[in-house]
């Protein structure tokens, strides 16, 4: 046997409104629904803000660590600045100034090593006056 309706409601009532002491299937699908909408953009979020530190992964150690740094004090300070400044820092190739230099320093090493201790020139004796020069021309 049915309860009666209450005599102010409407003879049909919408499919989402629950008899009492039923479970609110819309509710709880509403509720599933925005806890994995919620979880989703926060992935979504962290996946873009990391976009800089992927793309700079490839380069070098140096521009990857700046590009990071960049990257965590934006989503710290929520300032779009340097998120932009990493993305663009991780878009252009930063020369290799290491390569050239540890080269040259270690042919400057090998060139140390190689040459033992230098050993003084010998001294030149100035020319002595010539005599067949007039005393004037001398300097005396």
């Amino acid at each position: 046997m049915a309860e009666p309706i209450h005599p102010a409601a409407i003879a049909h009532l919408p499919p989402f409104v629950t008899a009492p002491g039923e479970t609110d299937v819309l509710f709880v699908a509403m509720a599933i629904f925005v806890v994995l909408a919620v979880i989703g953009i926060g992935v979504f979020y962290f996946k873009l803000h990391a976009l800089p530190e992927q793309m700079a992964h490839s380069g070098q150690k140096v521009q990857f660590e700046i590009v990071a740094v960049l990257a965590l004090i934006a989503l710290f300070t929520h300032n779009h600045a340097f998120w932009i400044a990493g993305l663009l820092l991780a878009l252009i190739p930063l020369p290799d100034f290491t390569t050239p230099l540890s080269s040259i320093a270690g042919s400057l090493e090998r060139i140390a090593a190689n040459a033992g201790p230098a050993t003084p020139a010998p001294k030149r004796e100035a020319p002595s006056p010539s005599t067949d020069q007039p005393a004037e021309q001398r300097g005396a």
